[in-house]
Order: C-alpha cells, then sequence, then structure tokens
C-alpha cells in the first residue's frame, strides 16, 4: 500500500534511509524496504480442510492494498493446510506471500528442502519462527521435532541463500532468493530485536502494539543502534471488535493494553465496540506512521480480511492498483 503523502520522509525533515537490500531480492515488499515507501503486511490462515477457496477469497480482498500475505504454519500447533500451499494460492491469485516457517514440526533435512522448494516455486518473503508447543494445538500427543530454533533456521536460510551452501556443507545450485523476516514483541529491551538482525532479519513484523508510549522507548533504542537502517520494523496493528476479544488479547504475552484503551472499549453498547475497535486501530496505525524508524504495518484481522481496506483507507492508505 501507498500513502497518500510522501512515504519516503520523516517528520524530523530528513529521508528516511532505505533498508539495504540486494536488488536481486524479489516482490514488492523488498521494493517498499529499499525504496522507504510505507509498507503494509496481512495475514490469513490457511482452511481446515483441502479447498483453496478461502485462500483466493481473501486474496480478492487484499489484492492492490498490500505489498505482502503471511501464510501461517499451523499456527497454534494446530492443523490447517500447508503455509507453501496457501502461498501458491496467492501467487496464483496475483498477491505476494510471506510463507511462515516453524521448527515445530521438520527437521534440518524438511526445513532446508521447504527452502529450497519454496524459492523455486517464486514465493518472494519467507517468516522464520521456531513455533508453539504441540500440547497447545489439537495433536497434543504429537512429537515436538524442534531440531532447530528460529535463529538456527534464519542461520541456515541465509547461508543457502548468500552462500549457496547447505548445513552439511555441500552446495546447492541455483541458490534460492527471498526476503528474510522474523517476529518480535517490543518491550524494554531491543537486545533481542539485535539477535534478529544479525541473525540475518531483513525485516521484522511485531506482535500487536496498542501501547504507543512502550513501542516509542523500544523504537529509540532500535534507532539509537541504527538496526531501522538494517531492518525493516513492520508494526503490528488489529482493531479489537468484541470484549471478548479485548480479554484474549490481554492474555497474550507480549500484548500491552493501556488502561485508556480498555476503558474506552468498555465505555461504549456492546454493539459499538466493533466500530470503536477499528477507530482505535485507526488512530494507532496513523501514530505509527509519525514515528521515524518504522518501515509499515502488519495488519492482523485474521478471519476477516474484508475489514483491512476498510481500516487501511480510512487511516490515509491508498490502493496501489
Amino acid at each position: 500500500a501507498r500513502s497518500s503523502g510522501s512515504d519516503a520522509r520523516a517528520h524530523e525533515g530528513g529521508v528516511i534511509p532505505p533498508t539495504a537490500l540486494s536488488p536481486e531480492l524479489p516482490g514488492r515488499l523488498a521494493d517498499a524496504l529499499r525504496s522507504g515507501r510505507f509498507a503494509v503486511t496481512a495475514e490469513i490462515a490457511p482452511p481446515r480442510g483441502a479447498d483453496l477457496v478461502p485462500v483466493r477469497r481473501a486474496a480478492e480482498h487484499l489484492r492492490g492494498w498490500v505489498d505482502a500475505v503471511n501464510v501461517t504454519d499451523n499456527a497454534g500447533a494446530n492443523v490447517r493446510m500447508s503455509s507453501l500451499a496457501g502461498s501458491l494460492a496467492l501467487l496464483e491469485e496475483g498477491v505476494d506471500p510471506v510463507m511462515q516457517m516453524t521448527c515445530r514440526d521438520r527437521n534440518r533435512i524438511a526445513l532446508q528442502s521447504d527452502l529450497l522448494s519454496a524459492s523455486a516455486l517464486g514465493v518472494p518473503n519467507l517468516v522464520l519462527m521456531t513455533g508453539d508447543r504441540p500440547e497447545q494445538g489439537d495433536h497434543p500427543d504429537a512429537a515436538a521435532v524442534f531440531d532447530l530454533d528460529s535463529g538456527g533456521l534464519m542461520s541456515a536460510a541465509r547461508t543457502l541463500r548468500d552462500d549457496a551452501t547447505l548445513m552439511s556443507g555441500r552446495a546447492v545450485d541455483p541458490a534460492p532468493r527471498y526476503l528474510l523476516g522474523a517476529v518480535d514483541s517490543p518491550g524494554p529491551s531491543a537486545d533481542r530485536f539485535a539477535q534478529k538482525v544479525d541473525g540475518g532479519a531483513q525485516f521484522v513484523q511485531t506482535q500487536f502494539v496498542f501501547d504507543i508510549a512502550t513501542f516509542r522507548g523500544w523504537l529509540g533504542q532500535v534507532r539509537d543502534r541504527g538496526l531501522d537502517t538494517r531492518c525493516g520494523v513492520l508494526a503490528g496493528v488489529g482493531p479489537i471488535r468484541s470484549l471478548r476479544a479485548l480479554e484474549f488479547m490481554s492474555s497474550i504475552p507480549g500484548v500491552v493494553i493501556p488502561e485508556a484503551l480498555e476503558r474506552r472499549l468498555r465505555g461504549v453498547p456492546s454493539d459499538k465496540v466493533a466500530a470503536e475497535g477499528v477507530a482505535a486501530c485507526v488512530e494507532t496505525l496513523r501514530e505509527l506512521r509519525e514515528l521515524p524508524g518504522v518501515a509499515g504495518v502488519h495488519v492482523m484481522v485474521v478471519g476477516d480480511e474484508r475489514g483491512v481496506p476498510e481500516i487501511l483507507e480510512v487511516a490515509g492508505l491508498s490502493r496501489t492498483s
């Protein structure tokens, strides 16, 4: 997505330095990070069935509004269609995917095989994660693999791409091409973010940002260390559409719900909570766009993708096509 103003300028008056990326890296998201254009990503969960229609339907709502769309990898340790299958469906619908990969279900042989396969099939972006434990999902007795963690997988993916070499030391030809991403939760320290950047992350999608003050402090550390010029910070945003959702959000590790926002949502009639949540999300998005060091946003409204264009448009982000 592209803003109605000049995306390449910070409000301090200077041009935001583009993230240093090879011109050979493919995809709209890489283009946005290279140019300093405010980037937008969204997220979908593949279906719990053998039909890609839900993915194609989501693509219809998101096409032209976002630079790329995450496809989750059995999130919550619950069985769904694979992230690779969902990513290919998005490609067929003209939407760049961000294929998520977790370490929970596959060893290093299978993971490296999937890295090669994703690139060969045209997937331009990856987000690498350790993954939830099986006991949290619908197969609690499943064996957890965790041969690698997210850092180990990032190292393997970077070495495979940049050195054309497997973890075994064996060469591959040709090497894969992809933009590498990670996830993080802004907090008191940016040390973990720094580790992810040093490990090879070229963009990081954060947990939901509701508390701008806390996020500003974390982002200040990121900027002081120059990490924002090495890695695109995509701040996580999304609307809280019900009081039940408010309770759920409050229980997620790394998510901080300010008291003012909770009072705001509890202070309107129940049939107005959804609209108030969307309005608060739009306000947060606008504030984030004003912060130097924020390369874009990651909009999370899984299951209600049709709501993404509304949020972006009201926030001042226009269609790109």
